[in-house]
């Protein structure tokens, strides 16, 4: 019902444009031909008119909210501990050897040299 008085509200506006400039650009209101007699309050109103009525006609924009995904959730690893470098921890000597003590990171590096045991006693002879 309000689209219909809309449009039937354009088409009165409309027409009395196309009837007022006629008048207006002959002379015969005021006499003039300078600025167009009331034929411009017409159009402006005529135009904002003729405006709403398409807009009526339109069909109204609808908002639709994007799909729905659900993803898993992230999985987090822990990283398997670090291998312990490859360092050399022994140097042997004939009569002891250096051991390396320490990581380096919580405990310092510390060489420490330990004697070779000295070699069995004879066996007593009898």
């Amino acid at each position: 019902m309000k689209k219909l008085l809309v449009v039937l509200l354009a088409v009165v506006m409309v027409l009395s444009l196309t009837v007022a400039p006629s008048e207006a650009w002959r002379g015969g209101w005021r006499g003039g031909c300078c600025w167009g007699g009331w034929w411009w309050p017409g159009a402006v109103f005529g135009g904002l008119a003729l405006g709403a009525a398409v807009a009526a006609t339109y069909p109204p924009y609808y908002y639709a909210a994007p799909p729905v995904v659900y993803e898993s959730a992230p999985v987090y690893a822990t990283p398997p501990a670090p291998a312990p470098p490859a360092v050399q921890r022994e140097v042997v000597y004939p009569n002891g050897k250096y051991l390396l003590y320490g990581d380096g990171v919580q405990q310092p590096w510390q060489w420490v040299w330990i004697p070779a045991a000295p070699p069995p006693p004879a066996p007593p002879q009898r």
